[in-house]
């Protein structure tokens, strides 16, 4: 199988930082963290933003932040890997604190969840097998199938376009089931969040991207909505302050994750 590897692939990445909160106190607030750990739930199938490297700790964009903003507001947490659909639930369910996933921010959530600003804007693209010549556009899917990760802005785009161009819908909970449901051919393409599908195909997954990015809801974290704890006053009271641009491909990883760290203290610390 030969696989197509994207030339390049730019991502915009809004940061959150503490600045000029009302009434806000950092050291104060940072002591009265500092005895409890807080239950994080996230889904480690969505690189860059969370997934296990080979050591089995769990990484990535969402990861270096939770780190760096817990170090500077010193607070504790652990992190449970559930797959988004059960973070989600989770936190519903009140069993986790937050949940950091690549969230996206849609008005069904925000009726049920309270949400940091966006760090992220993010869409919807369709992938094939990287040998797959046939489906070029959403026209060439009918009578097919295609793969859909539950929950996810993926699965609520394909729902949205599925009756005009005659395809069968089919559901996983997993980001890599789904990608093997079309890299075996039982179905013809998936649609998944464009930056993790890029950043999959940059890394020979098996797949290649056939269509242009459709609008899609921004990234945020989440926590239940009316008990915003006070460590999330620091990703829930904020305001978007810098954007960062960073080439996948041209950096080392723990160059862009330094350089996100360092961003991120610096300015909550000024």
């Amino acid at each position: 199988m030969k696989t197509t590897k994207i030339s390049f692939f730019i991502l915009s990445l809004m940061l959150l930082l503490v600045s000029g909160l009302s009434g806000w106190v950092g050291n104060a607030a940072a002591a009265s963290d500092s005895g409890k750990t807080y239950v994080i739930g996230t889904d480690v199938t969505f690189a860059p933003f969370e997934y296990e490297d080979e050591n089995g700790d769990f990484v990535g964009i969402d990861m270096d932040l939770l780190d760096a903003i817990a170090k500077d507001q010193n607070f504790k947490y652990q992190i449970k890997s559930l797959g988004f659909n059960a973070a989600v639930q989770a936190l519903e369910a009140n069993q986790v604190d937050g949940v950091i996933a690549g969230m996206s921010i849609t008005d069904e959530r925000k009726a049920k969840f309270d949400f940091s600003d966006t760090y992220f804007e993010s869409g919807v693209v369709m992938g094939v097998s990287a040998n797959n010549d046939t489906i070029k556009s959403y026209e060439d899917l009918r009578g097919q199938k295609v793969a859909v990760k539950t929950g996810t802005e993926g699965f609520s785009f394909a729902e949205s376009i599925a009756s005009e161009y005659g395809f069968t819908i089919v559901p996983f909970d997993e980001s890599y089931q789904m990608y093997e449901d079309v890299k075996t051919g039982n179905s013809v393409a998936c649609f998944e969040d464009y930056p993790v599908l890029a950043y999959g195909v940059n890394q020979n997954n098996g797949l290649k991207i056939v269509t242009d990015k459709e609008d899609g809801a921004p990234y945020g974290f989440a926590v239940s909505k009316g008990k915003t704890r006070s460590f999330w006053r620091c990703l829930i009271q904020v305001s978007p302050i810098s954007k960062l641009t960073v080439s996948i491909n041209a950096l080392p990883r723990h160059i862009w994750v330094r350089t996100l760290r360092l961003l991120l203290i610096k300015v909550a610390g000024s």
